[in-house]
C-alpha cells in the first residue's frame, strides 16, 4: 500500500484526501478527507487576477493541510489546481506560495486532464454494479468550470466549459457587490443562456445524450442530493451513490430560485460557503438533465480527489 495525499484546488474550494492505495488489488482506504471554501476564484472572471485576500485564504488552508499530511506520513503528494488558477494572470504568485508551504508545485492542469481525473475517481468503484448501465456521463460542476466526460472502462470523450456556480453568480447575480436575493427573471434567463451556449460547445466533443447513466460530482450536486434526501445535516455516507430524480432536481431548483440568502442559509445540509452560489449551480445541473434527457442523477462523493490519488499510487 502507498500512502498518498491529493489536493484539489478549484475556484470555490480546496480539498484534501489522504489515503492508502494498492493499484494491484484496487484497494483504496480513505484516511482523511476535508474541504475548506476559500473562494480562490473571487473576481477572476472580471479582473483576470487572483485577489490578495483570496490567495491568503488559500494559503491558510494549505498550512492546515501541510500539518495533516505530516501527521499521516504521506509518501507522495500531488497538488492539482483547476479553473481559477488557469485563468489568472498572476498565477505565479499562487504557485510560489503553495511550493513554499507544501514543498510541491501545484500543477495547473488542463480541463481535459481535470475531466479524466474526475471520471476515474467517480467511476472506479461503479464497476460491477450491474444496475448502473454504461456508458457513463460524468458531470463535475465546479466553481469556474464544468467538466463533461463520457466513457465506460475508459474515457471516450471529454470537454471542459467555462460555466460554474461561482462564475455564473459573479457574472449575472451580483449588483453593486451584493448577490440579488432572490434572483430576477432576466438574471435567471441570462444564466440559462450562458449554460445553453456552453452545453452546445460541450456537445461538439461529448455526446451528452448518448450515455446510459448520469453521474454528478462536486458540492452543487451533493448539496442538492442532501436537500432531496431531507438530511438535517450533511451526511456523505447517505449522499454517496444516492439517486436523485429529475423531478426532485427541478423542484429544488425552483425552491432555491425563490429563496433569500437567509432561507438558503437555514438549510441544515448547506455549507455556508455555498449559500450564495448554490442557485447558479442548481440551474447548471437542471439544464444538463434537460439536455441529456436523464431521469435521474447518481451522486458520487468520490471525484477528482480520488482520481488524483490513484494517479500517484
Amino acid at each position: 500500500m502507498t500512502r498518498v495525499a491529493a489536493i484539489d484546488c478549484g475556484t470555490n474550494s480546496i480539498r484534501l484526501l489522504v489515503a492508502d492505495a494498492d493499484p494491484s488489488t484496487g484497494e483504496f482506504v480513505e484516511l482523511d478527507r476535508r474541504m475548506e471554501i476559500v473562494r480562490l476564484g473571487q473576481g477572476v472572471d472580471r479582473t483576470g487576477r487572483l485577489a490578495p485576500e483570496a490567495l491568503e485564504r488559500t494559503f491558510a488552508a494549505c498550512r492546515q493541510y501541510a500539518a495533516v499530511i505530516k501527521e499521516h506520513g504521506a509518501q507522495r503528494i500531488r497538488f492539482v489546481a483547476t479553473s481559477a488558477s488557469r485563468d489568472a494572470e498572476n498565477r505565479d504568485d499562487f504557485v510560489r506560495g503553495v511550493l513554499e508551504i507544501l514543498g510541491v508545485e501545484p500543477e495547473v492542469i488542463s480541463g481535459d486532464q481535470e475531466a479524466e481525473f474526475s471520471f476515474t475517481g467517480a467511476t472506479k468503484e461503479l464497476a460491477g454494479r450491474d444496475h448502473l448501465a454504461k456508458p457513463y456521463l460524468v458531470v463535475d460542476i465546479g466553481g469556474g468550470s464544468t467538466e463533461f466526460v463520457v466513457g465506460d472502462d475508459h474515457v471516450r470523450a471529454a470537454r471542459s466549459v467555462d460555466i460554474g456556480c461561482v462564475r455564473m453568480t459573479e457574472r449575472h447575480l451580483v449588483r453593486d457587490g451584493v448577490v440579488t436575493d432572490p434572483p430576477e427573471d432576466e438574471q435567471i434567463a441570462a444564466i440559462r443562456a450562458d449554460i445553453d451556449a456552453a452545453l452546445d460547445l460541450a456537445e461538439e466533443s461529448v455526446p451528452l445524450a448518448g450515455a446510459a447513466t448520469l453521474v454528478g460530482l462536486a458540492g452543487t450536486v451533493t448539496t442538492i442530493a442532501a436537500i432531496a434526501l431531507g438530511l438535517e445535516a450533511y451526511d456523505s455516507e447517505a449522499i454517496h451513490h444516492s439517486r436523485i430524480s429529475f423531478e426532485q432536481v427541478q423542484e429544488i431548483t425552483g425552491r432555491l430560485l425563490g429563496s433569500t440568502h437567509a432561507e438558503r442559509a437555514a438549510i441544515g445540509a448547506m455549507h455556508p460557503g455555498r449559500v450564495d452560489v448554490i442557485t447558479s449551480g442548481a440551474l447548471i445541473l437542471l439544464a444538463v438533465m434537460e439536455r441529456t434527457g436523464a431521469r435521474e442523477v447518481v451522486v458520487s462523493e468520490h471525484d477528482i480527489l480520488d482520481g488524483i490519488g490513484w494517479s500517484i499510487a
